[in-house]
């Protein structure tokens, strides 16, 4: 889930330094004497845009959580299901073949912005497999919320995560009200001075015509 359309790059097929949540499935170990986790292995990444995606450490000083996800040459469709309801972050799936969920990942106090985009994305490395994205369903929630709740809902800006400090991103970062203020401010006067010399230039202009007459 992306701030812009999807665009190519070296995370998974993918730009780096993205705004928003992606969620890889990595088959093959980049880092040396990686003994602590079995692969394929699926992560999830929050990121406001300042942060770039690990390749040769699999993605892990950014990584949200995981978990082994065997998904390879296997004779039944497997499935994945990203639910994010009230700043949480839930990720089951279902790769055994008897229609059971199990779980993968759940974050708590994870924010994420309206009106972001949604893609999929594949890049091959050493190891190459087949693998078909047949299809990608989304589903709106409906959920109660309080006042409270649903303003904090909509005050979201930048993707963050609660108790994990990502670093700001001067590009990323929003104007405050008083710089738009300013900003809205000296575009007026601007146009206003704008249009003050040009009404001053045509009157000069239409009474030197008018003297060419007399």
């Amino acid at each position: 889930m992306e701030i812009a359309p999807l665009h190519p790059g070296p995370v998974f097929g993918s730009k780096d330094n993205f705004v928003g949540l992606g969620v890889f499935v990595d088959t093959y170990p980049n880092e040396e004497k990686q003994q602590e986790r079995v692969f394929p292995y699926i992560s999830a990444m929050v990121n406001n845009g300042s942060l770039s995606y690990d390749h040769e450490r699999d993605g892990r000083p950014t990584e949200l959580g995981g978990c082994t996800a065997i998904v390879r040459n296997l004779n039944h469709d497997t499935f994945l299901v990203i639910r994010y309801v009230k700043r949480r972050l839930t990720i089951m799936m279902d790769i055994d073949g008897k229609h059971e969920w199990r779980d993968c990942i759940d974050v708590p106090g994870v924010r994420l912005p309206r009106g972001y985009f949604f893609g999929t994305s594949s890049v091959t490395g050493d190891l190459s497999d087949n693998h078909d994205v047949i299809s990608m369903k989304l589903f709106q929630l409906t959920v109660e919320r309080t006042r409270e709740e649903e303003k904090l809902h909509r005050d979201v800006f930048l993707p963050s995560v609660d108790n994990m400090k990502l670093p700001v991103s001067p590009a990323a970062e929003p104007w405050s009200g008083l710089a738009l203020f300013l900003v809205v401010f000296f575009s007026l006067v601007i146009a206003v001075f704008a249009v003050v010399i040009g009404i001053i230039v045509y009157n000069k202009w239409h009474d030197q015509s008018r003297k060419r007459f007399y």
